[in-house]
């Protein structure tokens, strides 16, 4: 009989949030190879306007300066793990251009990791503006 596998929570939980920042620096930092080497093949990329990207199409309108990063900080209240899954909760702040416009972004956020031959790779993100208080 093999033992059962033992998760190491706080050693995962480290590992995403370290992925997390990196992921959001790449951004900010236009580093796309980087950026597209946290993502699954099959991201679905949620905006908090209810748009969605894959990642060609998201990395598309970074390169193309549809969206420009000059900022974002991104809170996290959990990282909740499941197996190989890995949910993120938190908050994405931002200031960003958005098909020539600047806005200010304050949103709730969930990010989806799945483990993959050992690899964590972003599977899907979604932000949801937080109301106004």
């Amino acid at each position: 009989m093999t033992e059962p596998q033992v998760l190491d929570v706080d050693a995962i939980k480290a590992e995403i949030l370290d992925l997390e920042t990196k992921r959001y620096q790449a951004v900010v930092d236009g580093d796309l190879d980087a950026f597209r080497s946290f993502c699954h093949p099959n991201l679905v990329y949620t905006h908090s306007d209810g748009s969605r990207d894959t990642v060609a199409s998201y990395v598309n309108k970074v390169e193309t300066g549809f969206y420009v990063y000059h900022r974002i900080d991104h809170p996290t209240e959990d990282v909740l793990v499941a197996g190989d899954t890995a949910v993120v909760v938190g908050e994405m702040n931002a200031s960003i251009t958005a098909n020539g416009k600047d806005k200010e972004l304050v949103n709730n956020s969930i990010a989806v990791w799945v483990r993959e031959n050992g690899t964590w790779l972003l599977l899907a993100y979604q932000p949801t503006p937080r109301p106004a208080s």
